[in-house]
C-alpha cells in the first residue's frame, strides 16, 4: 500500500507564551516551516483572537500547514498535511518545535489515502 499523503498531528507544550500571541511571528515561523520542508506556499492567512490566541493557515501546493495557539496555556496545536514524495513534514515539525520554544512535544503521523500499488508507484490517473 502507498499513501497519497502524510498528516502530522502535532502537540507543542510549554511554548513561549508571548510568541504564541504574536500573529506576525506565527506567520513567519509557519512560512519558514513550509520552505524548510520543501513545500510550495500558495496562500497564507493569520488571525489574532481577543483577548489572546492566533490561528494561521498556509495552503501549499502539496496540501496545507495550520496552527492554533493558546498562549494562556503555552500550547500550540499544529497540522502538517503533505502529499507526494518531495515534502518532508518532519522537518517542519522540528523547526516549529525549536521556534515556538516548546518544552515538550508529541506527534502522531497518519498516512492518508492508502491505495494498492503493486509496483510501488501511484501513477496519476485521468479524471473520468
Amino acid at each position: 500500500m502507498r499513501a497519497l499523503g502524510r498528516h502530522l498531528l502535532c502537540e507543542y507544550h510549554g511554548c513561549d507564551r508571548e510568541l504564541l500571541n504574536r500573529p506576525e511571528a506565527i506567520r513567519t515561523h509557519l512560512l519558514a516551516a513550509v520552505t524548510k520542508a520543501g513545500a510550495t506556499p500558495v496562500q497564507d492567512m493569520v488571525h489574532a483572537f481577543s483577548p489572546h490566541g492566533v490561528t494561521g493557515v498556509v495552503v501549499i501546493e502539496e496540501s496545507h500547514f495550520s496552527i492554533h495557539t493558546w498562549p494562556e496555556y503555552g500550547y500550540a496545536a499544529v497540522d502538517l498535511f503533505t502529499c507526494g514524495e518531495t515534502v518532508d513534514p518532519w522537518i517542519a515539525f522540528e523547526h516549529l518545535s525549536r521556534e515556538l520554544r516548546a518544552a515538550s512535544h508529541s506527534v502522531i503521523e497518519m498516512r492518508r489515502g492508502l491505495l494498492p500499488a503493486p509496483d510501488g508507484k501511484l501513477p496519476h490517473k485521468p479524471v473520468v
